[in-house]
């Protein structure tokens, strides 16, 4: 399993007003299903990550892309 980070640099047509930041899971036709989805909702429920969009290749791997805000903090002093 792989995963990779993108920046909030990347823009979506649809994400044009909202700033997100975005990790991909790629998932080999070798690994664990299982195992796959247990990095999903551990990403999910501490990370505050959400799925954009799951893909399934010919080959059998498939690709996640989960998404969050991104929350700029402004300071009070």
């Amino acid at each position: 399993m792989k995963e990779q980070f993108l920046t909030s640099s990347v823009q979506r047509e649809r994400d044009y007003l909202r700033q997100y930041e975005y990790l991909v899971l790629t998932v080999s036709p070798d690994d664990s299903l299982p195992e796959a989805r247990r990095r999903l909702v551990e990403h999910s429920e501490y990370g505050k990550w959400e799925l954009e969009r799951s893909k399934l290749y010919v080959g059998g791997g498939r690709r996640f892309w989960l998404r969050r805000r991104v929350l700029q903090v402004q300071r009070t002093v």
